[in-house]
C-alpha cells in the first residue's frame, strides 16, 4: 500500500486567464422567444460587457431583414430562429443582402444538427449556439470573436477582501501570492490599493521609491512600460506595486481609478493579486466586481458573519454570472473567545469554505516584524500548506480536500464553440 502523500504536487500548463472584457462594440439582438431575450439582456450587465452597447428587439431573422433594410447594421447581429435547415439558410441569405460586410452574426437555434452547424459557417456565420443555452455561454461567444487576433492571453486576477478590519486580509494575500509563485513557478504582481495605509512593502521588507500611486495619479500617461517600470521585485516571481502608506495628500479617488492599471498588469503577468482594503466605496465595488476571484477573509465571530454575507450578496447581484466569492476563516481558536464553526459560517453565507487558518500571534507576529512571508520563519508550518491549497483554488487547479464544488461554463449539447479558421 502506498504510504500517504500530504504533498501538493508540481502541477502542469499554464495557469487558466481571466476573463476578456469585451472592447467597444454594438450588438443588436433578435429574439423570437423571451426566454432568449431574457438571456441576452442578462448578458448586458455582466462585467465583461460593460463597454458593451447592446439592445434586443422581438422577432427573428424576418424581423432583423426588414429592420436593416433601413438603418445601418451593427458590430454584431444575435438573431434567434426556430425554422428548419432549408429555410434558415434562404433567410440567412436575405439577410447578407442587407448587412454591412464586416458585420458578424451569431444564430440562436432550435435545430440540434451539426450538417447544419458546418452548413451556416460556411455561409459566413460567426457562430450557431442551440436552445437551452445560457447568459455564460452568450457572453463566451461574443468574447471569442472579438478578442484581438493572436492576442497573449491575459492574466487572472484575484482580490482578497476582509469582512471587517484586521481580519488579516492583507497577510493572507501577500501569502497566498508568495505560495503562487513558489507552487507555478510563474510571476505574481500584488497590487497593494490601501495608498495611505498598505502593508505590503512592510510584508515584504520593501521600500521601493515608486509605486502604484503613481500610477493612479498618472493615468493620462499610464501604459504597459510604464507599470513595468513601477513593479518592484520582492523575491523571485513575486513583484509588488506598494502603496506609499503616507497621509501628505487626500485620496478621494474615483471610481475607475484601478481600472485601466488592472488591465494593464494583466497583461505583464499570469497572476493578479488585489490587497484591497476594508472599506465600501464606488471603486472598491467597481474593483471587486471586475475580478475573476473573489476572497473574504473573516472571523468566525458574529458581526464577520453579518459583513461577508453582505459582501457575498452584493458581489452575487454584481457579477450574476461569475463563480460566487468564497471565504476564509482566520484566527480560528482564538482563547476564551465564542466561535462561529467554520462550515457553518460559509454556509450561512452561502460560500465555499476555502480553508481556514489557527490563532498563532507568535508566528504570524514574527513574519511581520521581520519583513518575511510564512514560508521563511517556519517553513514546516501547517498553516504554508493552508496558502498552497488557497493559492491552487484561486488559480482554478483544486478545491479543498473536504469536497467543494467547482462550476465549470460551457457549451452544452452537441456543439462545442470554435473560432473559424
Amino acid at each position: 500500500m502506498d504510504s500517504p502523500d500530504h504533498t501538493i504536487h508540481e502541477p502542469s500548463g499554464d495557469v487558466p486567464s481571466g476573463a476578456r472584457l469585451v472592447p467597444r462594440i454594438t450588438i443588436q439582438a433578435f429574439c423570437e422567444q423571451s426566454q432568449t431575450a431574457q438571456i441576452i439582456e442578462d448578458a448586458a450587465h455582466d462585467r465583461r460587457m460593460s463597454k458593451v452597447a447592446l439592445t434586443t428587439h422581438n422577432g427573428g431573422l424576418g424581423a432583423a431583414v426588414e429592420t436593416y433594410k433601413t438603418n445601418p447594421t451593427p458590430n454584431l447581429v444575435i438573431v434567434e430562429t426556430t425554422l428548419g435547415a432549408e429555410e434558415v439558410l434562404d433567410a440567412l441569405s436575405r439577410l447578407a443582402e442587407v448587412c454591412d460586410p464586416t458585420t458578424r452574426v451569431v444564430v440562436i437555434g432550435h435545430v440540434n444538427d451539426v450538417v447544419l452547424y458546418r452548413d451556416l459557417l460556411r455561409a459566413g456565420v460567426s457562430e450557431y449556439l442551440v436552445m437551452p443555452t445560457t447568459t455564460p455561454t452568450i457572453i463566451e461567444a461574443i468574447s471569442d470573436l472579438f478578442a484581438a487576433e493572436g492576442a497573449a492571453p491575459i492574466g487572472r486576477t484575484i482580490g482578497f477582501v476582509s469582512a471587517k478590519g484586521g481580519t488579516g486580509a492583507s497577510t493572507i494575500a501577500h501569502n497566498t501570492a508568495w505560495a503562487m509563485a513558489r507552487a507555478l513557478r510563474q510571476d505574481v504582481l500584488i497590487l497593494d490599493l490601501d495608498l495611505p495605509f498598505g502593508t505590503a512593502g512592510l510584508d515584504f521588507n520593501q521600500d521601493p521609491p515608486q509605486g502604484i500611486a503613481d500610477a493612479v495619479f498618472a493615468q493620462d500617461k499610464i501604459d504597459a512600460v510604464m507599470i513595468d517600470r513601477l513593479m518592484s521585485k520582492a523575491a523571485n516571481h513575486v513583484n509588488l506595486l506598494a502603496a506609499p502608506a503616507m497621509l501628505d495628500r487626500n485620496y478621494d479617488l474615483s471610481d475607475d481609478s484601478f481600472e485601466q492599471i488592472v488591465e494593464l498588469s494583466q497583461q505583464q503577468v499570469p497572476m493578479v493579486v488585489l490587497d484591497i482594503p476594508h472599506m465600501w466605496t464606488g471603486w472598491v465595488r467597481r474593483t471587486l466586481t471586475a475580478l475573476d476571484e473573489v476572497v473574504i477573509v473573516a472571523e468566525p465571530d458574529l458581526a464577520n458573519l453579518r459583513n461577508a454575507k453582505n459582501l457575498a450578496d452584493a458581489l452575487r447581484a454584481a457579477r450574476p454570472s461569475d463563480a460566487d466569492p468564497i471565504v476564509l476563516i482566520n484566527k480560528t481558536g482564538m482563547p476564551k473567545r465564542p466561535e462561529i464553526p467554520p462550515e457553518e459560517f460559509a454556509t450561512s453565507i452561502g460560500c465555499r469554505l476555502a480553508g481556514t487558518i489557527p490563532f498563532d500571534p507568535g508566528l504570524f507576529g514574527t513574519a511581520a516584524n521581520n519583513g518575511q512571508m510564512i514560508a521563511e520563519v517556519s517553513a514546516s508550518h501547517r498553516t504554508n500548506e493552508v496558502f498552497k491549497s488557497i493559492a491552487m483554488q484561486v488559480t482554478g487547479r483544486s478545491l479543498p480536500r473536504d469536497g467543494g464544488r467547482a462550476s465549470a461554463l460551457g457549451l452544452s449539447g452537441l456543439f462545442k464553440k470554435r473560432k473559424r479558421a
